[in-house]
Order: C-alpha cells, then structure tokens, then sequence
C-alpha cells in the first residue's frame, strides 16, 4: 500500500470517530448516573459522592424545550433542619446549548452531606428559540433526598 493510501485510510478512520452524535454520547452518559430528574425544559442526571469533607454533586444537564440556551448555571444547596440552607455552591456551564444537547457539571459543597438530608436544586438559563426573540430567564428548583452511599 502506497503512501497516499495510507493517508486516506488514516483520514477516513479519523473522520468516522468524528462522525458520531453528541446526542447518543450524552444519552449514553447520561444513563450512567443514579440520579435523575426532568421538566419540560431541562432533564438533570447526577450523582453525590463524599470528597473529603466535602460533598461532590456531579452530572449532565439537556436542554429539551428551547432552540438556545444560555448562561447556564446549576445551584445546589444542603438543606438542614426546618429547610434551613446550610451550605450551597454553583456551576456555569460555559457555552452555550442547543435543544437536545448536552453539557455536565460539577458542584462541590464544602460540608459533608449525610444520607438522608435534603439537596436543594436550582437551574437557572436564558432561553430562546432563535429570530429576533431576545428569550427569556428562567428559573426552577426542586428538592432532592441524598441516597446511601
């Protein structure tokens, strides 16, 4: 096999890997956490862990409603007694998502969440369906029990 065949193979090979769908990544990704939760705008899939100290809140977020997202941002707060915040902590997701795409994100509490405790949840984005329309901020939240670790 002469050398400019060997360089198209190479280049078809890379190509190919270049071929495959954010999409079915992500769901694939997405599948692999524990945890889940979906609205009609956002589906979340996450999982706690202990760090140290410190509790670990990680996972993939999908934007499903909206043509654009944006300045996204994924807030988790360890409640205590009486819904009381005691720790929170944010992730940016830097770039912006199109409707079915996928980004993850990691939050870091700086206290030890115990199973059992509740995990407030905060997604915040702008959303846009493209043209002239500028979008719309929106915001929901939804309280989540730590499971055994």
């Amino acid at each position: 096999m002469g050398w400019m065949a060997r360089v198209l193979v190479l280049v078809v090979a890379l190509l190919a890997g270049c071929a495959t769908s954010r999409e079915a990544g992500g769901r694939y990704k997405m599948e692999q956490y524990p945890l889940h939760y979906r609205q009609f705008d956002v589906e979340l899939a996450y999982r706690v862990s202990d760090l140290g100290s410190q509790t670990l809140v990680d996972g993939m977020l999908r934007s499903l409603r909206y043509q654009y997202m944006e300045d996204a941002e994924v807030w988790v707060a360890a409640l205590g007694s009486g819904g009381k915040t005691e720790a929170r902590t944010v992730s940016y997701l830097p770039h912006e998502l199109r409707q079915g795409e996928i980004a993850s994100f990691s939050a870091k509490l700086p206290v030890q969440v115990a199973p059992g405790s509740t995990l407030r949840f905060t997604y915040k984005y702008q959303g846009s369906d493209g043209g002239d329309d500028k979008g719309e901020e929106r915001m929901q939240s939804f309280d989540a029990v730590v499971p055994p670790r």
